[in-house]
C-alpha cells in the first residue's frame, strides 16, 4: 500500500535526521549554525517567515497560516508583528502570556493548532532543528551547562545568549554521571511532538476541586522516596507536568480565565523570570511560549476582578474578530464541508455565497459614513470597486468600530444549517434557496439570538436573497449568451470608441466601406440609459469615462470591462434588457417549442460545463429565474 511506503520513509526521515554527541560536538554545530540555539518565541516566529511573506499595499500576509485561516489577515499581522517579531528579538513582550480573545468558533483554537503542527514538522528542518540534554524529561537547552561566570565570554565568542540555569535533575546528573565534566555531557536532537508530550503542551482547566496543581509542574514519585531517601531528591520527582513538557516549544492554555487563580500564579513568574516553582526545588527555568485563549464576556469579567490586576499586566490581548470578507467565509464553508460525510452532496453555486452574504452582514456594524450602507460596506470590506470609494474610505471603516466583527452568527450555525439542509432534503443537490429557508427556520432554535437580533437577521435574509435573485438573472442571462465575456467585450468597446470620437469631436470610419460617420449618439443612450444618465448628465460622464482611460493609461494599465463599475453595470444592463424576452419566454413557458427546448438544453448544457451546476441545480435555476422574470 502506498500509505504504508509513505509510513516508512517518514521513519527512515526522521531515523536519518538524529543525531547525538557530546556537548563539545554541539558547541561545534552551534558555531556554524547559531540559529539551533534559538528561543522559544524566535523559533515560532522564523517558522512563520520562513514559510513566506507576501505584501500588497503595505499590508502583509503570511502563507505559513492562509491555507487554514481565512479573512483574519488583519489580525494575524497584528499578532506577528506585535508579538511574535519583537518576542523574537528578546524584548519584553516575550514575557508576556499571548491571550486570543474572540467570539466562538472565529479561529482562535485552530491558530493554535497551526502553529502547534507547524512547530512539529518545523523542528524536522534544518532552520528549526532543536537539540536537548540526553535523558532529560525536560527537554534542556544544552547552554544551560555553562556556568554563569563564563556566560558573558561565551557571548562574546559565539554571540548567543543564554538565560536560565540548569534544572535540579541535571545539577545531579552532572556531577554523578559526568563527574562535572560538561564537554561529556550526552546531547540529542529532538523533534516537537504533541503525543509524544515533547516540546508542545496542552493544559485545560477541569473541576477546580479534582484538579492537582501537578498537572502544570509535575510531583513527587512517592514510590522512590524509600528509593532516594528524600522528597527534594530530583530523582524522586516526576518532571511531566505541561509546564516541564512544553519547554522549548509552546503550551496551549485552554480556557485559561476559567481556570482557578492558584494555576495562574504559577504563570506569574514562568512569563515575568522565565521559570516555575516545583516541589522542593530551586526555580526551575522554562522556555516556552505560553497561548491562551477565550471569549470576550469571560476576559470583561476577568479584568473586573481586582484579585486579578497582576496578571493583567503579564498578559497580551490580541483580538482575533470573525473573517468580515463574503469570499473569505465562503471558503471557510467549502473548507469545513470538506472535512465532513456530505462532501459528495452537489452544492449548487452561490449557495454558499449566499450564506455568507447573511453571516457577514450579522457581523457589521452601521457606519456614520454618508451614502454607505451595509451591502455597500460588505462589498468594500470583500475588495469590490465601489464607485466614489478607495482603499483609504476603506481603512477608515475599519477604523469606526474597534469592536466590528466580535459578535454576529458563527460559522458553526451555517454549516449546522446547510448540514439540516442536506439531511431533510434527502437529493444529492442543495441550492441557495434551501441554505437560506434554513437558516431562517433555524433563528428560532437558537437559543442566543434576542427578538431585536432575530428581527434583524430576518431583514438580513431578505437582503441576501435580493442578492440571490440579481447572481440568478445575471447567470442565466450569461448562460443564454453563447460567448458573454467576448459580447461584453465588444460592446464597451464600441461605446468607448464613440465617446472617445464624440468627447474630441471627432468622426468614426466605418470599418467595411471606409466612410466617415458621426458618432452613434442612439448607441450611447441605449447603454447610458441602463444606469440613469440624463440627456443633461451624458456629456459629463462620457468625459468621465475619458478621463479614467487617460489615467490607466499614464500608469501603464489596461482599462478594460471591470475597471469602471458604472459602465460595466451598464453594459451588463444593456445585454440583458436586448435578451430579457427571450429568457423570459424560454424559461418560463410551461409547454415550449422545439426552439425554446432546444434552447433550454443549451442553456443547461453550459451552466453544467461551465458554471458548475448539475442537471438538477441547473434545472431549478431556470425556473427560478423564470418565475422572477414574471414578477
Amino acid at each position: 500500500m502506498d500509505i504504508l511506503r509513505k509510513i516508512q520513509q517518514h521513519r527512515e526521515d526522521e531515523r536519518r535526521l538524529k543525531w547525538e554527541g557530546t556537548f563539545s560536538e554541539y558547541l561545534d554545530i552551534i558555531r556554524e549554525r547559531p540559529e539551533v540555539a534559538q528561543s522559544a518565541h524566535s523559533r515560532v516566529y522564523n517558522m512563520i517567515k520562513d514559510a513566506g511573506i507576501d505584501e500588497v499595499d503595505g499590508k502583509r500576509s503570511y502563507s505559513f497560516f492562509s491555507e487554514e485561516l481565512y479573512g483574519l489577515e488583519e489580525a494575524i499581522e497584528r499578532l506577528v508583528e506585535e508579538y511574535f517579531h519583537p518576542a523574537a528579538k528578546r524584548l519584553d513582550v516575550r514575557k508576556r502570556i499571548l491571550l486570543l480573545m474572540g467570539p466562538v468558533s472565529g479561529g482562535k483554537s485552530t491558530l493554535v493548532t497551526v502553529l502547534k503542527r507547524g512547530l512539529e514538522k518545523y523542528s524536522h528542518e534544518d532552520s528549526g532543528a532543536v537539540y536537548a540534554i540526553k535523558g532529560c524529561p525536560m527537554h534542556e537547552d544544552p547552554l544551560h551547562l555553562i556556568p554563569h561566570h563564563l556566560r558573558d565570554e561565551f557571548h562574546e565568542e559565539y554571540g548567543i545568549r543564554i538565560e536560565g540555569s540548569l534544572s535540579p535533575l541535571n545539577v545531579m546528573r552532572l556531577e554523578q554521571e559526568y563527574g562535572g565534566r560538561i564537554e561529556d555531557v550526552m546531547i540529542e536532537r529532538i523533534f516537537f511532538n504533541e503525543d509524544k508530550r515533547t516540546g508542545i503542551g496542552t493544559f485545560s482547566p477541569s473541576d477546580p476541586k479534582s484538579q492537582d496543581i501537578a498537572d502544570l509542574t509535575g510531583s513527587i514519585d512517592f514510590s522512590t522516596i524509600a528509593e532516594f531517601g528524600s522528597e527534594s531528591d530530583p530523582r524522586a520527582y516526576r518532571f511531566d507536568g505541561e509546564l516541564n513538557k512544553a519547554n522549548r516549544g509552546m503550551m496551549e492554555f485552554q480556557e485559561m480565565l476559567k481556570c482557578d487563580e492558584k494555576f495562574l500564579w504559577h504563570l506569574l513568574s514562568l512569563t515575568q523570570e522565565g521559570n516555575f516553582k516545583a516541589g522542593r526545588f530551586a526555580l526551575i527555568s522554562a522556555d516556552e511560549l505560553v497561548v491562551a485563549h477565550t471569549n470576550e464576556a469571560e476576559y470583561r469579567s476577568f479584568i473586573s476582578n481586582k484579585k486579578n490586576e497582576a496578571l493583567h499586566s503579564r498578559i497580551i490581548v490580541m483580538p482575533v474578530p470573525y473573517n468580515l470578507k463574503v469570499s473569505q467565509e465562503e471558503r471557510i464553508y467549502e473548507k469545513m464541508i470538506r472535512e465532513s460525510d456530505v462532501a459528495d452532496v452537489h452544492i449548487a453555486p452561490h449557495a454558499l455565497r449566499v450564506a455568507a452574504i447573511f453571516s457577514i452582514l450579522t457581523r457589521l456594524k452601521d457606519t456614520n459614513r454618508q451614502g454607505v450602507d451595509l451591502v455597500k460596506k460588505m462589498r468594500l470590506y470583500d475588495g469590490e470597486i465601489v464607485e466614489g470609494f478607495n482603499q483609504v474610505d476603506v481603512d477608515e471603516l475599519h477604523k469606526e468600530h474597534s469592536d466590528e466583527g466580535m459578535s454576529g452568527i458563527d460559522p458553526r450555525y451555517v454549516i449546522n444549517r446547510i448540514s439540516s439542509t442536506i439531511i431533510r432534503k434527502e437529493v444529492p443537490s442543495i441550492n441557495a434557496l434551501d441554505v437560506l429557508r434554513s437558516l431562517k427556520d433555524g433563528l428560532d432554535q437558537h437559543a442566543s439570538i434576542s427578538k431585536e437580533d432575530k428581527e434583524r437577521y430576518m431583514n438580513f435574509i431578505s437582503i441576501a436573497r435580493k442578492e440571490y435573485d440579481e447572481i440568478a438573472k445575471k447567470e442565466v442571462q450569461k448562460a443564454f449568451v453563447y460567448s458573454y465575456e467576448e459580447s461584453a467585450k465588444t460592446l464597451m468597446d464600441n461605446y468607448l470608441d464613440n465617446v472617445e470620437a464624440y468627447c474630441n469631436k471627432n468622426k468614426l470610419r466605418d470599418p467595411l466601406t471606409g466612410e466617415e460617420m458621426s458618432p452613434d449618439d442612439k448607441l450611447m443612450r441605449s447603454i447610458e440609459e441602463q444606469i440613469g444618465i440624463s440627456e443633461n448628465a451624458k456629456k459629463a460622464f462620457r468625459e468621465e469615462i475619458l478621463i479614467r482611460i487617460s489615467a490607466y493609461a499614464r500608469k501603464g494599465k489596461k482599462f478594460d470591462y471591470n475597471s469602471h463599475e458604472r459602465l460595466r453595470e451598464a453594459i451588463q444592463k444593456k445585454l440583458f434588457a436586448d435578451l430579457k424576452d427571450v429568457v423570459k419566454i424560454t424559461t418560463s413557458s410551461k409547454t415550449p417549442n422545439e426552439n425554446q427546448l432546444k434552447k433550454i438544453n443549451e442553456v443547461i448544457a453550459r451552466l453544467i460545463d461551465e458554471h458548475g451546476y448539475n442537471s438538477i441545480s441547473a434545472n431549478e435555476l431556470l425556473r427560478y429565474v423564470g418565475s422572477l422574470l414574471n414578477r
